[in-house]
């Protein structure tokens, strides 16, 4: 190529020649947060009022039974006495009411001091935020008031179904969300690098893939650009789709291809992703900081953040990677991910169907 016909600067090149900027995003996310805010409103009003009388209710039936001795039959006699009176009412069961103590005794914990009036513990407000089923599952699913909050605080900031909850807890977000090896208290200011941290996970669970057993690095992009709902999903919330495959085209007429491009809300910065189906080693973080400089120069706009850089491998040995994050001049993290396969298997007792059988492999 003569050198009169490369291009004078480096430049990300779309197919409709556009790029979605942040101030885009920002202001779509916006009115898509208003009119989510306004539904809400109305509804958690409601609910409040009855997460309230839950709360009431339990304390109540704990109160009782330890001032009067009385054994989980009174429980039952309530719940039968209630539903005579309110045959309409759901909630009322024996199940329920035994729910209703146990939310009651698990939220309680240390709230004697300042939360209490009279000889009432008053309910902090954030749980009548929560739908009542959303509670059942979070006390039945965590361990500590600070592993709850954290589902609540997210069900509440994300506007999560029951569906979304249970993933989360069966996938174990709390363990996992902000464990990925990062640079970032090296590179970001301290507020900025600590909410960088938080939306990290480490593993990934790409378990909502069907994928073939061999599979390589553009198979597996391909199938969670397929599934890019779930895949947002799972990274968190904030995270907006840019572009898969951008082509950065340099000076020289070289191209390269960042694997997925996405702008973070929140964050107000960029985020380059680039997915490994090996083991890390050392030069993946140094063209993983070679695309995160081109968003800082090419992408990020007045506003913005430092662009972040994530690379997502099969698996990683943690000195490793600190070693090779060790004066890399861009925030950049290294996690892993989890998979299941489907492998095709031949059903022996008929010699000529064909079956499926799901394999977990912690990759």
């Amino acid at each position: 190529m003569k050198e009169n016909e490369l291009n004078s600067k480096a430049e990300f090149v779309t197919r409709d020649g556009q790029v979605i900027d942040g101030e885009y995003i920002r202001w779509v996310n916006d009115i898509k947060s208003r009119l989510k805010s306004a539904q809400a409103k109305a509804a958690v009003m409601v609910n409040s009022a009855l997460i309230e009388f839950y709360w009431w209710l339990g304390q109540n039936i704990v109160v009782k039974k330890r001032e009067h001795k009385w054994g989980d039959s009174v429980v039952k006699q309530l719940s039968l006495d209630l539903r005579a009176a309110f045959p309409d009412q759901k909630g009322l069961s024996y199940t329920n009411l035994k729910y209703a103590a146990r939310v009651y005794l698990f939220y309680s914990k240390g709230l004697e001091f300042g939360h209490q009036v009279g000889d009432q513990i008053q309910m902090p407000e954030i749980l009548g935020y929560i739908p009542w089923r959303h509670h059942i599952e979070i006390i039945s699913n965590c361990r500590t008031l600070e592993e709850a909050y954290f589902y609540i605080k997210r069900i509440v900031d994300g506007n999560w179904s029951r569906n979304r909850l249970t993933s989360a807890l069966k996938s174990k977000l709390y363990a996992r969300e902000g464990s990925a090896v990062t640079n970032f208290k090296d590179i970001l200011p301290t507020a900025q690098g600590q909410m960088a941290q938080e939306i990290l996970k480490d593993p990934y669970s790409f378990d909502f893939l069907t994928i073939r057993e061999e599979y390589h690095e553009k198979e597996l992009e391909d199938a969670l650009v397929r599934d890019i709902t779930r895949f947002l999903l799972e990274l968190g919330n904030g995270f907006a789709f840019v572009g898969r495959q951008m082509e950065l085209r340099m000076p020289d007429g070289k191209a390269y291809f960042p694997d997925l491009v996405f702008y973070h809300i929140r964050m107000k910065c960029y985020i380059v992703v680039e997915l490994k189906v090996v083991d890390f080693v050392p030069e993946f973080a140094g063209k993983l900081n070679f695309y995160v400089t081109a968003a800082d120069k090419l992408l990020r706009g007045e506003g913005d953040n430092p662009s972040i850089g994530l690379l997502i491998c099969k698996s990683k040995d943690r000195t490793t990677v600190e070693w090779s994050l060790e004066g890399v001049d861009r925030p950049l993290g290294v996690a892993t991910y989890e998979l299941e396969h489907i492998v095709d298997r031949v059903l022996e007792d008929s010699g000529t169907e064909y079956g499926y059988v799901r394999r977990r492999n912690y990759e």
